[in-house]
């Protein structure tokens, strides 16, 4: 098969199971079901109370750390679902990230506030880092695998969401902590 060949085969079954998955939303995922209602309410209520939690002085640098555990989570999270090991069945729109709820406000605003509260009132991050994961990983996520808004498949299992947890939150804290130091520098020369 030529290269072209196989583009026009990927673009086919690409519309063939964008089309699979907008029925099943259709049918199973939309305004007209309760998971539907669920997810949107993990996806809009952390943002909500983050609005009326976050420390507005250092706003930038908390929706850095944020948005890096989203971005993180995102990415990892596509690659578990392409490969089905971790699948959301039950989703906002079909266009979107099928985890976009999770992974777009109710981890990076958990984990975000807990920077938050940690930096404020010289807690040790690593430890509650440890301990949020742990509830997300062991408490959130068999709640949504109960009530099948989650599936594990292949290998996949809690243990590991915990040290992907735990992976992304530490690289976004070394991240965000790494970049506060250059503006620290920067400042110290001005």
């Amino acid at each position: 098969m030529s290269k072209e060949q196989y583009w026009q085969t990927i673009h086919k079954t690409q519309d063939k199971l964008n089309r699979l998955f907008y029925d099943y939303w259709k049918q199973y995922s939309d305004f007209g079901n309760w998971q539907f209602w669920t997810v949107l309410a993990l996806a809009v209520l952390p943002l909500v109370l983050l609005c009326f939690t976050v420390d507005r002085k250092r706003i930038f640098e908390l929706f850095f750390f944020g948005y890096t555990v989203h971005i993180l989570w995102t990415y990892i999270d596509i690659a578990l679902g392409r490969s089905n090991h971790l699948i959301h069945t039950y989703f906002l729109i079909p266009i979107l990230p099928n985890a976009s709820n999770i992974t777009a406000s109710v981890l990076p605003v958990g984990f975000l506030l807990l920077y938050q509260y940690c930096t404020n009132h010289n807690k040790n991050f690593y430890i509650y880092t440890i301990v949020l994961s742990a509830l997300f990983a062991f408490g959130l996520a068999p709640l949504e695998k109960s009530v099948g808004l989650i599936e594990a498949r292949k290998s996949m299992n809690l243990f590991y969401v915990f040290l992907i947890d735990l992976g992304v939150v530490y690289f976004a804290y070394w991240l965000t902590k790494w970049l506060l130091k250059i503006q620290n520098k920067e400042q110290a020369i001005d």
